[in-house]
């Protein structure tokens, strides 16, 4: 199974490599293990988070495509949908079938027909418009919908510290 994940991990990298895509950069954190990624999401125009280069590790499992990767920020963001210790809660990240909690639908969950770039897009998407129905920084999710101001402040904090890590 894992040669299967590997050999589909190669040919995105591969097609990645000859046909950048806009609002992100991706490549192996270390070039002898294909299962871990950095990536690098550049703050979407027009968002709070313009501007800003943050970084993320994107591990994927043994049996990938099959289950979803893990998508953890190294740089800080303060998002209604980024915990506090940097893990990306979006659905299309959740493992396949139906939601335990009864939020998602299964088509909403993650599928097999999900590749690196739909899954970076689906992230610099979250960044634009933020989920605060299921939130996984509650405290964000506050500030996002009763003091926007706050929000707006910590947001730029974050934008500025990642600007200074280049």
């Amino acid at each position: 199974m894992a040669s299967q994940a590997s050999l589909l991990l190669q040919k995105q990298l591969k097609d990645l490599c000859k046909n950048p895509v806009d609002g992100f950069s991706a490549g192996l954190v270390d070039e002898n293990n294909i299962f871990e990624w950095s990536v690098t999401i550049i703050g979407p125009p027009d968002t709070l988070y313009e501007g800003g280069f943050f970084n993320a590790i994107m591990s994927f499992p043994p049996n990938y495509p099959n289950s979803p990767p893990a998508v953890k920020f190294t740089s800080e963001v303060w998002h209604p949908n980024v915990y506090a210790d940097g893990r990306v809660c979006i659905s299309i990240l959740h493992p396949p079938g139906d939601d335990p909690n009864g939020y998602e639908l299964a088509s909403e969950r993650w599928m097999p027909v999900h590749t690196v770039e739909s899954i970076v897009l689906s992230i610099i998407s979250m960044l634009s418009s933020p989920n605060d129905e299921s939130p996984a920084n509650v405290e964000a999710a506050k500030e996002w919908r009763e003091r926007r101001d706050e929000f707006k402040r910590k947001v730029s904090r974050c934008v500025r510290r990642s600007q200074e890590m280049l």
